[in-house]
């Protein structure tokens, strides 16, 4: 099984940005879980991050015949990004949304996520381990 992580904007500011919502983990910690979780589980990961709308589009269309699964956490994107939307839904490949803090519980535009309407699950609120999850849910379907 093979997995792309893709990451939004100011992921890779982790422990900098806002700890006291986002935790003091950095990205670096976040992308070493990941790696660590998929090489005891046997399985190809990829983390990707990227500030620029376009790039994650672009990354997500690339994924299209190489990966099983896509974890995402689009970030600011979520809110605003019928793009990010459109490309998932055009490759067909098994999505789940990721979000370190629980959005549901923060400002009203939070409450909004385009990608929701195509991801198969939402975890939000588990800190980077909600990525941990979210890998083994993918693992689950097969």
């Amino acid at each position: 099984m093979k997995i792309l992580v893709i990451n939004g904007p100011n992921i890779n500011m982790l422990g900098i940005r806002e700890p006291d919502i986002y935790g003091k983990e950095n990205y670096n910690s976040l992308c070493a879980l990941i790696k660590a979780f998929a090489e005891d589980k046997g399985i190809t990961v990829e983390i990707y991050q990227s500030n620029h709308e376009g790039c994650i589009v672009d990354k997500i269309q690339q994924a299209y015949g190489n990966f099983d699964g896509i974890v995402i956490n689009p970030a600011a994107y979520t809110h605003t990004s019928i793009a990010i939307l459109d490309a998932l839904k055009s490759i067909g490949i098994p999505a789940v949304e990721v979000h370190i803090s629980d959005v549901s519980k923060r400002e009203f535009y939070r409450q909004i996520s385009y990608v929701r309407e195509y991801c198969e699950k939402t975890i939000c609120g588990k800190g980077i381990n909600g990525y941990i999850e979210a890998i083994e849910y993918l693992i689950s379907k097969g």
